[in-house]
C-alpha cells in the first residue's frame, strides 16, 4: 500500500497517520468544517473536507469518505473507532469500491455486532457465556418466564448495541416487566432495533478484555489482558495491563477462548474480546469490538506489539509477525482517558478554547492526543481529548508515574477530567488493585467532592501562578489566564492539580 486514507479524526487519526508514516505509506485525512485546522488535518500528507460539522453530515457519510479516497488515489481505508468502524455496510461498502478495508470483513462486523447470534456461535466454539437466552424475547411475558428459569437479578440488553444503552437490571418480575419496555425502547432509539435478550446479572465483576492479532493466512494470536473496570455508566475512563485479578493460567484460558470467539467468524485484523470476570474467577464472553480499541496503546507498551502496524501489515497480504501468543507481560502500563468533561459536575461536557496545553514527558511516559494550543473543542463530537499513558516495571511503579505526569499535565482553557484521575491514582482501593465495574458507584462521592478549601486552594495557586508571569513578563494584563504564559507549570498548580482542583 502507498497510501491510507483514515476516515476518523482527532487522536487515534494522528496515532494512525503516525502509523502510516513509519512504514513508507502516504496518509490522507478527512475534516468536517468544524475540523480545518485540527492537528490531524496538518499531520496528514493530504486532507480533504467532507461535510459540515454534524457528524452524520461528514464523519458519518460513506460517500463522500468514499469518494474522498477514490479523488486522493487511496488504496485502502483505516475506520479507528467510533463512527464508523464497527458499521458492516462500510467495512463492505470500501471493498465494493475496490479499496481495503483495514480492519476485519464486514461478515465478521455483522456476527458480532449481533448480541444473540454472537453468544450462539461463542457457545458453540466452546467460549463460556453468561446463562441466559440467545433469542430476542419475543415480549415482557416471555421475559419474566424466562427470568424465572435463569434466577434473578438478570440484565436485560439490547440485542443490536453495547455501551449501556438498551440495558436494564431487574430483581422482580415486575422489574422485568418494566425494565423490557424500557430496554427495547431505549435499543430502538439507539440502534434502530428494540430486540432484547436477557442473561444472568453477574454481581461485583470485573471487565477484562483480551487483545486478539488475526491475519488472512489463517494465525490468530493474542496479547494479554486489559482490565477496563473504572468505569461511568459503562464507559470506560482508566485501563490498565495486566490486570490485578489475573494470573499467568487464567490469562492462557482467557486468551485461548478469545482465539477460538475470533476463529469462529472468520476474523481477520486486530480486535478485542471482551468478558465479565467473576469475584471466583469464572469468566463469561461479554462481546467483541471489531477494531482497534481506544486503549491498545497499554497493550503496545507491555507486550512490545505495534497494533497500527499489524493491521496495516495484515491489510497488505502479509503475514502477521508474530510466531504465537504472548502470555508474559513486560511490566505494567496504566491508560487514563483525558476528556472535556468537568468531574466536578457529574462529568458534564465541556466546551471552549485550549489557552494553553503541555504534555508531560520523561521515561515510560506517553501521550496520544488530538488537541493543541489554540485547538476549539464543541460539542459535535466525542470528549476525548487525549490518553495518557505511562508504563513502569512494577504496577506500583506505573502509579506513582502515572501521578507524576497527571501533576504535569497542563490543559487551560476548560474543565477537563485529569482531576479525577489524579484522585483515584491516591485512592486505597485503586492502589490495592481491589476494584470492579461497581468502584466508582461506591468511592466516587468522595472522589468528586469539592471542599471549601480546595476552593480556597484554587485562588492561592491562581495568584501564585499569575505573581510569578508577572514578574517574568510585563506584558502580563491583570486577569488573563495564567495558562497563557510558560510559568503555568508551577508547584503551586501542581498542588492545586493533586488536590483535583485543575
Amino acid at each position: 500500500m502507498k497510501r491510507v486514507l483514515i476516515a476518523n479524526r482527532g487522536e487515534i487519526a494522528l496515532r494512525i497517520i503516525r502509523g502510516c508514516h513509519e512504514e513508507g505509506i502516504e496518509a490522507v485525512a478527512v475534516y468536517s468544517e468544524a475540523d480545518r485546522v485540527a492537528p490531524h488535518v496538518k499531520g496528514a500528507d493530504a486532507a480533504v473536507e467532507i461535510g459540515p460539522a454534524a457528524a452524520r453530515d461528514s464523519y458519518l457519510n460513506v460517500e463522500r469518505i468514499i469518494d474522498a479516497a477514490r479523488k486522493t488515489g487511496a488504496e485502502a481505508v483505516h475506520p479507528g473507532y467510533g463512527f464508523l468502524a464497527e458499521r458492516a455496510h462500510f467495512a463492505q461498502a470500501v471493498v465494493d469500491a475496490g479499496l481495503r478495508f483495514i480492519g476485519p470483513p464486514a461478515s465478521a462486523i455483522r456476527l458480532m455486532g449481533e448480541k444473540t447470534e454472537a453468544r450462539r456461535r461463542m457457545a458453540n466454539a466452546g467460549v463460556p457465556i453468561v446463562p441466559g437466552t440467545t433469542e430476542a424475547l419475543a415480549d415482557a411475558d416471555e421475559a419474566v418466564a424466562e427470568a424465572e428459569g435463569i434466577g434473578y437479578p438478570v440484565l436485560l440488553k439490547a440485542a443490536a448495541g453495547g455501551g449501556g444503552k438498551g440495558m436494564r437490571i431487574a430483581r422482580s418480575p415486575t422489574e422485568v416487566r418494566k425494565g423490557f419496555a424500557q430496554a427495547s425502547s431505549e435499543a430502538s432509539a439507539a440502534f434502530g432495533d428494540g430486540s432484547v435478550y436477557l442473561e444472568r446479572f453477574v454481581e461485583r465483576p470485573r471487565h477484562v478484555e483480551i487483545q486478539i492479532l488475526a491475519d488472512a493466512h489463517g494465525r490468530v494470536v493474542h496479547l494479554g489482558e486489559r482490565e477496563c473496570s473504572v468505569q461511568r455508566r459503562h464507559q470506560k475512563l482508566i485501563e490498565e495491563t495486566p490486570s490485578p485479578a489475573v494470573d499467568r493460567e487464567l490469562r492462557m484460558r482467557m486468551g485461548e477462548a478469545a482465539v477460538r470467539a475470533a476463529e469462529s467468524v472468520g476474523y481477520v485484523s486486530a480486535g478485542t474480546v471482551e468478558f465479565l470476570l467473576d469475584p471466583a474467577g469464572e469468566f463469561y464472553f461479554l462481546e467483541m469490538n471489531t477494531r482497534l480499541q481506544v486503549e491498545h496503546p497499554i497493550t503496545e507498551l507491555v507486550y512490545g506489539v505495534d497494533i497500527v502496524r499489524e493491521q496495516l501489515r495484515i491489510a497488505a497480504g502479509e503475514p502477521l509477525s508474530l510466531q504465537h501468543s504472548i502470555s508474559e507481560p513486560h511490566g505494567h502500563a496504566i491508560e487514563c482517558r483525558i476528556t472535556a468533561e468537568d468531574p466536578f459536575a457529574q462529568f458534564m461536557p465541556a466546551t471552549g478554547r485550549v489557552e494553553y496545553f503541555q504534555v508531560p514527558t520523561g521515561p515510560g511516559v506517553r501521550w496520544d492526543g488530538g488537541i493543541e494550543t489554540g485547538s476549539e473543542v464543541g460539542l459535535f463530537y466525542d470528549s476525548l481529548l487525549g490518553k495518557l499513558i505511562v508504563w513502569g516495571e512494577t504496577r506500583d511503579r506505573a502509579i506513582r508515574r502515572m501521578r507524576r505526569a497527571l501533576d504535569e499535565l497542563v490543559i487551560v482553557g476548560l474543565p477537563t477530567a485529569q482531576p479525577f484521575h489524579a484522585r483515584v491514582m491516591r485512592e486505597a482501593n485503586f492502589c490495592a488493585g481491589a476494584y470492579d465495574i461497581g468502584y466508582l458507584d461506591r468511592v466516587g462521592e468522595q472522589l468528586l467532592v469539592r471542599t471549601l478549601s480546595d476552593e480556597q486552594a484554587v485562588e492561592i495557586a491562581v495568584a501564585a501562578a499569575l505573581a510569578e508571569d508577572e514578574a517574568r513578563s510585563a506584558r502580563v494584563v491583570l486577569g488573563e489566564s495564567a495558562g497563557r504564559h510558560g510559568g503555568a507549570d508551577t508547584a503551586w498548580l501542581r498542588a492545586a492539580r493533586r488536590a483535583g482542583l485543575r
